[in-house]
């Protein structure tokens, strides 16, 4: 990205940064660094402490979210990383509804003795600062997964803070795009870049953003020792998928404002679940965990799978898992609208609608 260029727009540093210079016979993308270790006598050494493939799409990331970045093999991998700040028996608030995989870790790491975990309504941001006394750690995401519920991000960071918490940010299904929680008062940012990120269901990769350079070395230095470091193919595809993040966002968005509208009259739907942007939507159904069932079974463009963020369309029941909050209702299925012409869209998904009201 142009050092020269401080004010450019997130569309367009999605697109600039994280390039070679526009020197000449430079490659325009980064190339695909495949190595494990390096001629001594630098800064990397080994494959385990950075890539020059990583280096690009963390420059781009940390761009967006107005930090520095680092890549994880995984959401989760990038999950525990963050999680592993919080000292021996600390205590983290945390949504009631989150991401599966984030409760599952918090219970695991409370069963054995490691952390407390107090789940509040992150909705209600004054019970959220009574909850921040004695934490060491607030984690939230915001829109909620799949509740899709909307936190006072900079509230709650300032109660957290006056507490001398860390405050985390799961930023998935807002993207940098959307919402840049550093600048609201987080310490960091978590990404599960399988999802929008990469964008196209074909990456398994996690990331993390800090503008706090102490915080960053310390994350850096359990990224190394743990070993939960992203493949340099999927960085690759990951920062490819990123120069179209601001196109696919947008369709995306576009695409789910018009179907909301539409779920909000048909009768097979009880309630629609929407927090004005992104292109994550939860409907519950009227005819409940049946009708959700059988919703899922009737489409043809609409795929039955879990993960979102794609561009394709893809939706699921959530409480067909078992690890899924039981405060989430049986009927209540979570889209991720994608890139699709919508009226085909509308038109697949409210065929099924219409067979659970015959």
């Amino acid at each position: 990205m142009p050092e020269d260029s401080p004010d450019l727009q997130p569309a367009t540093i999605a697109v600039t940064a994280g390039r070679p210079p526009h020197d000449p016979d430079q490659p325009l993308n980064t190339p695909i660094t495949m190595t494990s270790t390096y001629v001594a006598g630098g800064q990397l050494e080994y494959g385990r402490y950075g890539n020059p493939t990583w280096s690009a799409f963390e420059e781009a990331l940390g761009a967006l979210e107005g930090g520095r970045c680092l890549a994880f093999s995984s959401g989760l991998a990038a999950v525990s990383t963050v999680l592993d700040l919080v000292t021996q028996g600390g205590k983290v608030v945390a949504p009631a509804h989150s991401y599966t995989g984030t409760l599952l870790q918090l219970a695991d790491l409370e069963a054995r003795g490691r952390i407390t975990t107090e789940l509040v309504d992150i909705t209600d941001t004054a019970a959220v600062a009574a909850a921040c006394v004695d934490a060491a750690l607030v984690w939230f995401e915001s829109p909620t997964n799949p509740a899709l519920e909307i936190a006072d991000i900079a509230a709650i960071a300032t109660a957290a803070h006056e507490q001398g918490a860390y405050v985390v940010v799961d930023n998935t299904f807002a993207t940098p795009l959307l919402q840049q929680p550093l600048a609201l008062g987080a310490d960091v940012v978590v990404h599960s870049a399988t999802k929008y990120l990469a964008g196209h269901s074909d990456v398994l990769m996690g990331a993390v953003a800090t503008d706090d350079d102490e915080l960053f070395a310390v994350l850096k230095g359990r990224r190394d020792l743990l070993g939960a470091v992203p493949g340099t193919f999927e960085t690759w595809l990951a920062l490819r998928g990123l120069r179209t993040l601001h196109l696919r966002v947008e369709r995306a968005q576009s695409n789910a404002t018009e179907l909301v509208s539409r779920l909000r009259e048909h009768p097979a739907v009880a309630e629609t679940r929407y927090p004005g942007f992104g292109g994550i939507v939860s409907i519950v159904l009227a005819g409940e965990a049946l009708a959700a069932d059988l919703l899922v079974q009737k489409t043809r463009l609409w795929v039955h799978a879990t993960s979102l963020g794609g561009v394709e369309s893809t939706f699921e029941r959530r409480r067909r898992w078992k690890a899924e909050p039981v405060t989430i209702p049986d009927g209540l299925v979570r889209l991720s609208v994608g890139v699709e012409d919508v009226e085909d869209l509308w038109r697949d998904l409210a065929q099924a609608l219409d067979t659970l009201t015959v």
